[in-house]
């Protein structure tokens, strides 16, 4: 299939699917997505069930040497409603040798910087500057939960039920 042959939605739909679940993370995958209209550079990664835009693929470039993790889901436009034109989509641009964890999720417009690593799991809603880790701080507890959250109990005792933990400082957090 030539690059410059826009694939019509359909068959850009079930090349998208296929690509999902395919084998072949180095070879086949990005492949299909190159035939959707995705730009991707050399020795790329995409793991199994990465999302990449079913309806603007054509705004999303991924550099050389960039690994994408499982699950994680690049999304380059936020609209309800039927497919309009790509003025209607943000561009993301992975820039080369970036390595996106398992379970992230790139929103329109961001641009990933040269040599970044983004945790696994992290929310990606901002340009990340490169040669940067980017990711969330280390969770930690929030509260004792007094009414486990059930069934039988509902989201109103549970929240009802929570117990702010205290901070070293002895201050409550909140």
């Amino acid at each position: 299939m030539p690059k410059c042959t826009k694939v019509p939605g359909g068959l850009q739909r079930i090349l998208r699917r296929i690509a999902y679940v395919a084998p072949g993370g180095l070879g086949l995958r990005p492949l299909l997505h190159k035939w959707r209209g995705v730009k991707i550079g050399k020795n790329v990664w995409i793991s199994q069930y990465v999302y990449i835009d079913e309806i603007h693929p054509e705004v999303i470039s991924i550099g050389d040497n960039v690994s994408i993790g499982l699950g994680t889901s690049i999304i380059a436009h936020l609209y309800w409603g039927p497919p309009r034109d790509k003025s209607q989509a943000a561009p993301i641009t992975i820039e080369s040798s970036v390595f996106i964890g398992p379970h992230c999720v790139i929103l329109p417009g961001v641009r990933i910087g040269r040599g970044s690593v983004i945790q696994a799991g992290t929310v990606v809603s901002r340009d990340v500057p490169p040669n940067t880790l980017y990711g969330y701080a280390h969770p930690q507890a929030l509260a004792e939960v007094t009414i486990p959250l059930t069934s039988e109990s509902g989201y109103t005792d549970f929240v009802r039920g929570l117990r702010p933990l205290k901070k070293h400082d002895g201050t409550n957090r909140s």
